[in-house]
């Protein structure tokens, strides 16, 4: 673990944390960023990227990568470590999947990320939204693979997750964000146990779905809590686990404890791998969706090779 660093400030100023090397990235300037960002425009879009102020959105976008976020760019709550506006969500535009199915077509994504705001005030949680974006997909690029990173759809899980689960995404991703110690101040409007409930239910209705989901290393957390998390994953049988760095993304956020370092983060991933998750992705720049593509195809080759060895037993 690397002490957090603050930079002296003027008076009156916030001071800003040091980063260390390893988490700095350069600003976006492709070509590539410039044409993602006019699609998303032209079609009415939010992105994730833009909206959490995702340090890899060069290299994403770059690469014509992009996580869409539906159900507008209003959040219901206000959790502390999160950048994406807090308040009253305008209606839901109806729109939206065809536009999101015509963002994938256009752009030739053979993997696709799905995710959105909290809707508390929709009756469904906005779980109808999102069978309807893949119900788009499924009929504009039958080929490309959909990963879907859900709400928790507070006190309405059990419906939305049958719904979406009926419409079958390829990877079902919900984030227990941080350990359950650190509910109260960083993820005050959710419920550990609910959320692992919530990963598990989506193993019950349809085992086939691969499921997923990530932390945030850097909050306080302990080694051993971090742990103990990956043991409660594992117990929901969640196949993917991301672990990332958190950087605050303004002043008025929860602030960096410490920067965890590409050594602790391997480290991680290697007692998460023996803990039996067929992917695992750790390091200071991991996000949920950074690399998901790959890494689906990763998952999948990595199911189809276990299933190969307990056939042949």
């Amino acid at each position: 673990m690397n002490e957090v660093t603050p930079i002296e400030s003027p008076e009156g100023r916030p001071a800003r944390v040091r980063k260390p090397d390893w988490i700095r990235v350069r600003a976006p300037t492709s070509k590539g960023f410039n044409e993602t960002r006019k699609l998303m425009r032209d079609l009415n879009l939010n992105t994730v990227c833009e909206e959490a102020a995702c340090p890899n959105i060069g290299e994403c976008w770059t690469k014509k990568h992009a996580t869409v976020m539906i159900l507008g760019d209003v959040c219901t709550r206000a959790c502390a470590f999160c950048n994406v506006k807090t308040g009253m969500p305008r209606m839901v535009d109806t729109k939206e999947p065809q536009h999101v199915a015509d963002a994938a077509a256009q752009m030739g994504l053979e993997h696709i990320v799905i995710t959105s705001v909290d809707r508390d005030d929709l009756a469904d949680g906005g779980a109808s939204q999102f069978v309807k974006v893949i119900e788009a997909l499924r009929r504009t690029t039958p080929k490309t693979t959909i990963e879907i990173l859900t709400p928790d759809f507070r006190n309405k899980h059990e419906a939305a997750v049958e719904a979406i689960v009926t419409a079958r995404p390829d990877v079902y991703n919900h984030n227990l964000e941080t350990v359950p110690r650190l509910y109260p101040t960083i993820r005050p409007g959710a419920r550990y146990y609910a959320s692992l409930r919530l990963l598990e239910m989506v193993k019950r209705l349809d085992p086939s779905i691969f499921t997923k989901s990530g932390i945030m290393l850097g909050l306080g957390e302990e080694r051993l809590e971090v742990h103990q998390v990956m043991d409660d994953m594992r117990s929901a049988d969640v196949d993917f686990l991301t672990m990332g760095q958190y950087l605050q993304p303004t002043p008025r956020h929860t602030k960096v404890i410490d920067f965890v370092t590409p050594k602790a983060f391997d480290a991680y991933a290697a007692i998460a791998r023996a803990k039996g998750f067929l992917q695992v992705a750790s390091s200071p720049l991991t996000r949920s969706s950074y690399h998901a593509g790959e890494d689906f195809a990763q998952m999948r080759a990595a199911r189809e090779a276990k299933l190969a060895r307990q056939a042949a037993r």
